[in-house]
């Protein structure tokens, strides 16, 4: 696995701490993304996308958001051995410098597939695949020693589970882990609350405004989040553009911090790639008010492009977003200054971050991009000249991690 370009846990590591920052599992999907539809189309009709992109989806959202941060990241996922897990796999080994060795090749299992229509802000999605040939917890056996594992609460493989065997979230946590935990959309319905019964395992609870509500039985985020208080150490509520609040009962704080103001393109992993601020500003020891704008800030980069997991920010987009807001905040009225009052904390991370630090990178299966081209014309061949060589990920040889990428690139 490549070194990344900046460090934040440079002061915390010694010889003998753990080998990985974050270890997590889940499925992999091949997302292909087409942007820039002016409607869906009707039934029996079809119609011409401005824009196309192909990337790693699914939990790859969240261990490319924690690499391009700079933790240490390993995944456990099954892979097919078609094209899609080729491509999957090289993009998240070589180009974002996740380590795999937990993860396996299965033949004769092909990869699940995503398609992703935005429209209007929105999206719409068709998935395919099938069930993973072997549970994660087999997969794994002993999970590497890591100092976080972040996992999806479930009712079909509880954490906590009297009588049943551990998993490999609950043997992380053995070995000193803390466990951040998420919770996915209830399609059913039920939003059991048996299932924060899991929590009780757990150090950090993330859920959206709407699973938290439905899930506690409350009416507004903020009882939402007090509920949650009661069973986990650190309760986070995610509300969307209105911003995120928490409660953190280990030191005491309470915090709410608005969104930074953003036109959002495409809303595709920025969960995820919140969760990872929080993570990294926890395992950094931030004040949690700074952890909060810290992962708002990510993700409100993240939802300024199309891509899912290749639109996560990595510290080279933060500085670069960092140095505008502070040259601006003189003349950007009232917003602005306090805007850049809020995010102050990050002149102590800023100025080491190297000139060389990871940004978005570019990832299509296509060989070449298109980017700034007029869409084609139905029934007429396209007279165009190619502009853009992209990067079949890994892209060429651009210097490794280390170097500054370019922003995500769409065919």
């Amino acid at each position: 696995m490549s070194a990344q370009a900046y460090d934040p846990l440079a002061g915390e590591r010694t010889p003998e701490g753990p080998q990985f920052d974050v270890f997590l599992a889940g499925t992999v999907f091949l997302d292909i993304i087409f942007t820039g539809l002016p409607a869906m189309p009707a039934a029996g009709t079809e119609i011409w996308a401005e824009g196309m992109g192909s990337c790693p989806g699914g939990i790859a959202n969240l261990a490319i958001a924690t690499s391009r941060l700079g933790l240490r990241t390993s995944l456990a996922a099954a892979f097919g051995d078609d094209d899609y897990g080729d491509f999957c796999w090289r993009t998240l080994e070589q180009q974002e410098a996740v380590d795999l060795s937990r993860s396996r090749r299965f033949e004769h299992w092909h990869s699940p597939v995503t398609v992703s229509m935005a429209v209007d802000r929105d999206r719409s999605m068709v998935t395919h695949g099938h069930p993973a040939p072997m549970p994660a917890s087999e997969m794994i056996g002993k999970p590497p020693r890591s100092r976080a594992v972040i996992v999806s609460l479930s009712a079909e493989e509880p954490l906590g589970e009297p009588g049943s065997a551990c998993n490999w979230a609950e043997l992380a946590r053995r070995e000193g882990s803390l466990v951040f935990a998420d919770v996915g959309w209830d399609p059913s319905g039920v939003w059991s609350r048996s299932v924060l019964d899991q929590l009780e395992v757990c150090h950090a609870f993330m859920p959206n405004a709407t699973e938290a509500m439905a899930y506690t039985g409350t009416e507004t985020p903020r009882d939402a989040l007090y509920a949650i208080a009661d069973k986990v150490p650190l309760a986070v509520v995610t509300d969307g553009a209105n911003g995120a609040m928490a409660i953190d009962s280990t030191t005491g704080e309470e915090a709410f911090v608005p969104a930074p103001r953003v036109t959002a393109l495409d809303p595709t992993g920025a969960g995820d790639v919140f969760g990872a601020g929080i993570v990294l500003g926890t395992l950094c020891h931030w004040p949690l008010t700074d952890r909060l704008a810290f992962a708002g800030v990510c993700a409100a980069l993240a939802v300024q492009q199309f891509g899912g997991s290749l639109a996560a920010p990595g510290w080279g987009d933060i500085a670069d977003w960092w140095h505008e807001v502070r040259a601006a905040a003189d003349h950007s009225g009232a917003y602005g200054t306090a805007l850049a009052r809020r995010y102050a904390f990050l002149d102590r991370l800023v100025p080491s971050v190297p000139l060389g630090a990871v940004r978005r990178a570019a990832a299509t299966i296509a060989r070449y991009a298109d980017v700034g081209m007029a869409p084609p014309v139905p029934g007429k061949r396209p007279d165009r000249t190619v502009t853009h060589p992209a990067a079949e990920a890994p892209a060429q040889d651009d210097g490794g991690p280390d170097a500054p990428r370019a922003p995500v690139q769409k065919e």
